[in-house]
This record gives C-alpha cells, sequence and structure tokens, in this order.
C-alpha cells in the first residue's frame, strides 16, 4: 500500500535503527568496532563467526539491527 505521506513518484524505506560498526578480515582476524572504536566482538559472536567466512582483506561498514 503506497504511503499518503509521499508525492507521486517519490519512494521511501523504513529507518532501522541498530549499531554502527566496522568490520575487519586481515589474516584471518576479524574485527568488530563500532565508529567510536570500541570492540563489539564479544557482544556480537555470531556476527564476528560469520565474518571469518569473508575473504581476507575484507572491511564492511554497516549497521547491526536486531
Amino acid at each position: 500500500m503506497p504511503d499518503p505521506g509521499l508525492r507521486p513518484g517519490w519512494a521511501a524505506e523504513p529507518r532501522w535503527d541498530g549499531f554502527r560498526d566496522l568490520v575487519s578480515v586481515d589474516a584471518g582476524q576479524v574485527v568488530l568496532r563500532s565508529r567510536r572504536g570500541t570492540e563489539l566482538g564479544r557482544a556480537f559472536p555470531e556476527v564476528v563467526a560469520d565474518a571469518a567466512r569473508l575473504p581476507d582483506a575484507t572491511a564492511l561498514d554497516g549497521e547491526l539491527v536486531v
């Protein structure tokens, strides 16, 4: 159903709020940090485990949403 608050031809998506995170994989080591540099790996071990399957030299910037 279209959103009545949008002009014709416009689109929108829901805003999902979570934790901004930066993931890096280097030589098999996964680092998960907040945008301020706080280590998040202990709080999100499932993300670290899945990120370990990514290719070496991978860097991701995203939002963790539950």
